[in-house]
């Protein structure tokens, strides 16, 4: 496990395609964060964070999905695409940064002020790590 966000976003990806409800992985403070970001835009459901054996916590996500017709269902969340990585890391300042898919997705930024997304980080005139985008 070299990057554990891109592990995380990899779960969920692959959890939305298959049509699960929820999503389990060990937790993290970043994760914690990133979750609770995609939960308030309303890409995914509940965020539970629960204790397991040996101290070690679990990180929890419901997934969501709309209605096409009456049999089919998609998922909210049509991509989710880490950004920064282990390799390369992608700092943007306040002024460069741009809405994904005009304004149709988003994208999660780690600055000083804690995660939040783009739109939030350049109404504080905050900069920091791209993490990751998700329409």
């Amino acid at each position: 496990m070299l990057d554990p966000i891109s592990e995380m976003l990899t779960r969920i990806r692959n959890a939305a395609r298959a049509g699960h409800a929820t999503v389990s992985m060990p937790s993290s403070k970043m994760k914690v964060a990133i979750a609770r970001v995609l939960a308030k835009e309303g890409f995914v459901g509940d965020v539970l964070v629960s204790d397991v054996q040996n101290g070690k916590r679990t990180l929890t996500i419901g997934l969501t999905y709309r209605q096409v017709d009456r049999t089919r269902r998609e998922s909210a969340i049509r991509a989710i695409n880490r950004v920064s990585r282990e390799g390369q890391r992608v700092y943007v300042g306040a002024k460069d940064i741009h809405p994904v898919k005009n304004g149709f997705g988003i994208n999660i930024i780690s600055t000083s002020q804690g995660v939040m997304t783009g739109k939030e980080a350049r109404k504080k005139r905050l900069g920091g790590e791209v993490i990751c985008e998700v329409w």
